[in-house]
């Protein structure tokens, strides 16, 4: 069984995010989602809320026949590892993209080599496309529904009503 891991924060999910997660589930009998809970870095939605964003849009979009979500800690490497995974996917925007996550392809092979990693450029639509955009365009209250799939435009812009009201 070839097995493939998408590990990101995915706060929230965007459209580029599911492009890559549509295009690789293509190439995997099992494609897990890795939603990180990385504490250095901080995030709008916690865990359980970024998980059930992206098994919300898995389901809006009848995908997830061979697509699982799960929540993890700690490296990508060592995720991709414990569910005996034979690579990790990673997009790449730009070229500014390429110098970190290159690195970071050589760092998980040669800790793991049989684990590779493969990397998705996005296409040309999303190339602009961030979870950190979405975030600060919802966070002024600007229209987020080119950037993220429509059925949690409404729970991003419920979490930053939620936050401006504390």
């Amino acid at each position: 069984m070839k097995i493939g891991i998408y590990p990101g924060s995915f706060d929230p999910i965007t459209l580029g995010h599911l492009d890559i997660i549509i295009r690789a589930s293509k190439l995997v009998d099992e494609l897990v989602i890795g939603v990180l809970n990385n504490p250095a870095k901080k995030t709008v939605f916690n865990e359980a809320e970024r998980v059930q964003l992206v098994e919300r849009v898995l389901k809006e979009y009848k995908l997830g026949s061979n697509i699982k979500v799960e929540a993890f800690n700690g490296l990508s490497v060592d995720f991709a590892n414990k569910k005996n995974a034979s690579f990790i996917v990673r997009g790449l925007r730009a070229v500014t993209d390429f110098d970190y996550e290159l690195q970071l392809a050589q760092t998980n092979h040669k800790m793991k080599p049989d684990i590779d990693t493969i990397f998705f450029t996005t296409r040309l639509e999303y190339s602009y496309l961030s979870s950190s955009t979405v975030r600060e365009i919802a966070s002024f209250g600007g229209d987020i529904k080119l950037f993220v799939p429509e059925c949690i435009v409404q729970s991003v812009y419920d979490k930053y009503k939620a936050i401006r009201s504390v």
